[in-house]
Formats: structure tokens, sequence, C-alpha cells
């Protein structure tokens, strides 16, 4: 009997498109809102804040640009995946009326840099949010630490970290995505991608038959990322934007074959609060197409 894990295991790791991640956090929210036209004394506090958020992201979960035809997944914020979209519950809307797989942000922000790169702070919250996603229906989950410099030591020691919390997802019955970032700033950003993909491949022969997804950031050297795209304990790769915009972001990913897009900034390219529900349309369908091209090429 397939089952609903099954078939969105399927349909995550075989079927054209990309995921959207409307995952912002507490501390990259008013900037979020600040780039859809929300200036800061539109609220007065974070629960305030959340809800205009929450509207955004309703907004672009409902637009009828917003589809499976190009959308396969969508990564959500905890409160998010707790609140209600068109009377369902995210996850329940996401899945049932729009065919797009549900994931949830794990990690609960960064640790200080040491040894050239940032860990994920504890979370002894984890496995209650697991339960909870679990219950939800919610398919996999993302979580993100980030690389500043080309240390092996330090790139070592995230990677594992990402992994034995990947196992513990796993462990939860949801799929991880594996969020190793390389800082788009770092002066030997293509030595750091080196560690990185060396670091990857040794935690993914270490699986057996486990599987993960892997978010990566947009490399150096186009196809660098190939032999994760191919490795059998790989269900996808996505990358992450990273602080490109739009059309560099585009232009990157279609140098990496097999590789799909999971953009949050650049998702938001050109919409406004204010716009009326035409023109809001008519620019996310514009920029999910431009995405869509880019993650099939």
């Amino acid at each position: 009997m397939t089952t609903q894990y099954d078939t969105q295991l399927d349909r995550v790791g075989t079927a054209d498109g990309f995921i959207a991640a409307l995952d912002q956090s507490g501390g990259s929210t008013p900037k979020a809102l600040a780039a859809y036209g929300v200036a800061a004394d539109a609220w007065s506090t974070d629960g305030e804040m959340f809800d205009l958020v929450h509207a955004m992201r309703t907004r672009i979960m409902t637009s009828s640009g917003f589809t499976s035809d190009r959308i396969v997944g969508a990564i959500l914020f905890e409160q998010t995946m707790d609140r209600q979209v068109d009377g369902l519950t995210t996850p329940d809307y996401l899945w049932n009326r729009k065919q797009v797989v549900p994931f949830v942000k794990t990690d609960v922000g960064l640790a200080d840099e040491a040894d050239g790169v940032q860990l994920m702070k504890d979370n002894p919250g984890l496995g209650s949010l697991l339960e909870r996603a679990s219950a939800k229906g919610v398919f996999g989950t993302k979580m993100r630490s980030v690389v500043q410099r080309a240390n092996r030591t330090g790139v070592e020691q995230l990677v594992a970290q990402q992994f034995a919390v990947g196992n513990q997802i796993i462990d939860a019955g949801l799929m991880p995505i594996i969020e190793p970032e390389v800082n788009i700033e770092a002066a030997d950003k293509q030595e750091a991608e080196d560690l990185v993909l060396q670091a990857i491949t040794k935690e993914l022969d270490a699986l057996n038959d486990r599987k993960v997804m892997l978010k990566l950031t947009l490399p150096e050297a186009p196809g660098h990322y190939a032999s994760l795209v191919a490795h059998p304990n790989v269900v996808r790769v996505v990358a992450l934007s990273g602080g490109y915009n739009l059309e560099g972001s585009c232009s990157r990913l279609a140098q990496n074959a097999g590789t799909i897009a999971s953009f949050s900034r650049v998702l938001t390219n050109g919409l406004y609060a204010e716009q009326p529900q035409f023109e809001f349309d008519a620019a996310i369908t514009a920029t999910i197409e431009k995405i869509f091209e880019a993650s099939i090429t």
C-alpha cells in the first residue's frame, strides 16, 4: 500500500519544479516585510509582526501562480505550520489543495562563529517539534548552519552536526534537508565548497540505506556538486540563493544540472503589500516561471 509519505517522497525526488522557502524566522522577518512594503511601524509586538508575515505567506500560497506545475514543495516557519490557510492547517492546505509537499524549518538559529563556521544552536525542543510536524502531515524538515571561511576542522564539525541531527529527524519519520550554507561573501568560497563536498560525501557514505536531501549554496564551479546529485543516499539537491539576486541565482542554478531551487528572498521579488491582486499574481507567476526554468535546465 502506497502511503502519503511514499507519494510525497516520489514527488520531491522526481518531479519537475522547485521548493519555495517561506521560512523566514523572527530575525529575518522585519527585512522580509520591509521588502514587501510593510514598514516596521506597522506593528508594535512580535505577535502583530508574525500576523503580517503570515498574511504575506498566505497571499503567496493562495496565489493562482503558486501551483504544483512549478512548485514541488514549500518550507514553512514553525509558526506558519501551526497557523491556518483558507480554513485548513498550512501543511494540509499545501498538500491537499495544492499538491505541494510541506517541510518545516527546525533550527533555532546560529551559534557564534568558531573555526570559521557557525554551528546550529542546541535545540532541546526538537523532539517535540518533530512530533507535532509529523502529526500535522509535514513530510520533511530544513536546518541551516553557515560556513564563513575554508577551515577544515570547522567544516567537518558543522557537517557532522547536520548529519547527527538529520539522523534524529529520520528516526522521527521525516525527511531532513541538510543545509551547510557557504557565505557567498567568503573570500575563499571555492575552497570552502571543496571542503563541504568532501565532508558531505564522507557522511553520506556512512548512512547505509538512509536518505537525505541537501540544500547548498550555488557553487563557484558549475557542476561542483554533481557527485552529490548522483549519490544513492541523496533524494534531491536543492540550492539556496544566499544573497544573489533573481537573475544571478537563476543563471548560476542553470549551470548546475540536477539541482533545483529552494529560494526565499528572490521568490518574493517584485511583490508588494499594496499591489492589486492581479498585479501580485502576475509578478509571482513571472518569478516562479524564471526559477522553474532554471531548475529544469
